[in-house]
């Protein structure tokens, strides 16, 4: 894979996740600012770096699972690895400006 291939798969994985919703506040991770960082390597091996909104959420495993099984339906990826961290921890700012919008 080339260079722009590798920024084209990660911006097809990055799409896939706002397929992700978080159950509690009913927006997808990307908007939220919950994927904090997200690469796929040549092979198309896909890294992703993710919060939640708390530490205590309890929708942590359902949301990572999600988020590796939105990634995972793209054809040309062949591993994915998530990670879930609470370094920074999430803030409201951290939402793009759509999301914060429609959350008042």
């Amino acid at each position: 894979m080339t260079y722009e291939e590798d920024e084209a798969l990660t911006s097809a994985a990055r799409e896939s996740l706002r397929l992700v919703i978080d159950p509690e506040l009913g927006e997808n991770v990307v908007d939220l600012g919950l994927i904090y960082r997200l690469s796929v390597s040549q092979g198309g091996t896909a890294h992703i770096e993710m919060t939640t909104t708390t530490r205590a959420c309890p929708a942590a495993d359902f949301l990572k699972d999600a988020v590796l099984s939105a990634v995972s339906q793209l054809p040309e990826i062949r591993d994915v690895h998530v990670r879930l961290t609470y370094e920074p921890p999430w803030v409201p700012d951290m939402m793009n400006a759509d999301a914060s919008r429609r959350l008042g």
